[in-house]
């Protein structure tokens, strides 16, 4: 039998993707006839502004062999526990998106519609202090999970604030490890294959033309390989996600670090504020179409409380996906692939989940288009879903002072989405699907937090009395304040890991 493996996987493009990509590959084919080249040119800068993560990256690392104090202490990482909207419902109000459940089900029967009862009964406090992730990152204070939860009211999770420039370098570190090629050049031509279309190769600055049988593009927002070589096309989706800019300034740390990530609602789209332990990174992200640059530099600028480290950066783009993820023997992950907007943190998620596809469905030198249409599949559907989730944010908010918020809450929706708000005003329903990023916990404290809430729930609830369903509430919330009041500050325990990786390096 012939042997048909890939044997030469060329990546174009660095920074978090290509090097997340060349980091997890080379593991996995570790002792196996392929070789790794990742081309990448120092006079290019990356993005590089992607600083908040979801609980996902911390099994992507340990995949590595890495542990959290390691990460931590390489790319100066804070703990997240979920994300703070502030003003978004409304001017005034704010909740906190965790990384966990809320409650526990009673009888069979899932949270949400106990605690939707008892709001009824005016039984019920704020959503949040039925989680514990909530709850902590409100209070400013952090554990590491249990390992076995003596409790669903014990499950949350976390993921990690960290610069996301040393991550790459720590990625580079490993990739390099196992046996990648990194190159310094400028690609200055793709080489296509005249029978098939299929790339051959790339024409460095060099001279030096490097050939592979499978190529990944990360090249960012241009595309190189998958776009302007290949033509795979670009899916436009500014009619639901009007943010088409951004702005992003690091400054000197103004407190100590929260463990969470805040977002603030502002007139024409949102500031971000993610704290390091060296740093905060800031930024505006908004529309193009009701904001000019100079008022939204004001906007970012005026509200940073730390010294500017830099003249803030600019960045343009356009949420949507490409058509084809993968095209020929072409791959695109980060940018390349498409982009929504930093919101809710998935753009390193979706490297992560790009990643894991293509692990699953590496092709031979065959290149099934079997593998590539089940890759494009899987792509579009947890684009679409990521995509519908924050959507959702822009459709409930209560703001009526700007254009950009009247517009968005009045615009129409995918169907998709629709289906999904339609059946949770009906009853309280969750739809749930395979290939999405966003579970029924996230979707619980967007709909509560932005106050869409249906006025009906199981019919079982209606057995308990409202006196029991007080009292089994009150529990809840009792174990959970006891839990926080026991955690140590996240401050204590960003010292207690410095101190132990500093221990474990000694």
């Amino acid at each position: 039998m012939n042997d048909r493996r890939i044997q030469s996987l060329v990546i174009v493009g660095g920074g978090t993707a290509g090097w997340m990509a060349a980091a997890r590959l080379a593991q996995h084919f570790r002792g196996t006839p392929l070789k790794i080249t990742l081309v990448e040119s120092s006079e290019i800068g990356t993005i590089g502004v992607g600083e908040a993560t979801i609980p996902t990256i911390r099994s992507f690392y340990g995949a590595l062999g890495l542990s959290d104090a390691e990460v931590m202490r390489a790319t100066q990482a804070t703990a997240k526990l979920g994300i703070r909207f502030t003003d978004w419902s409304r001017p005034g109000r704010s909740f906190i998106h965790p990384f966990g459940l809320f409650g526990h089900e009673l009888n069979g029967i899932e949270f949400q519609h106990w605690w939707l009862r008892a709001r009824s009964l005016g039984a019920a406090a704020e959503l949040g202090e039925y989680s514990l992730g909530a709850s902590l990152a409100a209070a400013g204070r952090f554990n590491l999970p249990p390992r076995n939860p003596p409790s669903p009211l014990a499950v949350f999770d976390w993921a990690l604030h960290f610069d996301a420039g040393l991550f790459a370098q720590l990625m580079r570190r490993h990739a390099e490890t196992l046996g990648v090629r990194r190159i310094d050049a400028k690609v200055r031509q793709v080489k296509l294959r005249p029978e098939n279309g299929f790339i051959e190769g790339v024409e460095l600055d060099s001279g030096e033309t490097v050939t592979g049988e499978l190529f990944i593009d990360c090249s960012g927002f241009r595309g190189l390989l998958i776009e302007e070589a290949l033509g795979a096309g670009y899916e436009d989706w500014s009619q639901w996600l009007f943010c088409d800019r951004a702005l992003a300034v690091q400054s000197e740390s103004a407190g100590d670090p929260a463990p969470f990530t805040e977002v603030t609602a502002q007139p024409a789209g949102w500031r971000w504020k993610i704290p390091l332990q060296h740093r905060d990174g800031n930024g505006h992200v908004f529309s193009s179409r009701h904001m000019d640059e100079p008022t939204a530099l004001r906007l970012l600028t005026g509200a940073v409380q730390g010294r500017l480290l830099h003249e803030p950066r600019a960045i343009r783009f356009h949420p949507g996906r490409r058509k084809l993820a993968w095209s020929r023997n072409c791959v695109a992950l980060g940018l390349a692939s498409g982009f929504l907007e930093p919101l809710e943190s998935t753009s390193i998620a979706l490297i992560e989940t790009g990643i894991e596809k293509l692990r699953q469905l590496f092709p031979d030198r065959s290149m099934d288009p079997a593998l590539r249409d089940e890759f494009n599949d899987w792509s579009r559907r947890e684009m679409e879903r990521t995509r519908d989730f924050i959507i959702l944010h822009y459709k409930l908010n209560g703001r009526t002072d700007s254009d950009f918020w009247r517009e968005a809450r009045e615009m129409d929706v995918p169907d998709s989405l629709q289906h999904k708000i339609d059946l949770w005003r009906a009853r309280g329903h969750f739809v749930r699907y395979r290939w999405e990023m966003f579970q029924p916990a996230s979707w619980l404290a967007i709909y509560a937090g932005f106050e869409c809430l249906p006025q009906v729930w199981d019919p079982g609830v209606d057995a308990v009395e409202p006196n029991s369903l007080r009292a089994r509430l009150a529990d809840m919330r009792q174990a959970i304040a006891r839990a926080v009041a026991s955690a140590p500050p996240h401050t204590q325990f960003l010292q207690q890991t410095a101190r132990a990786e500093a221990a474990a390096v000694g």
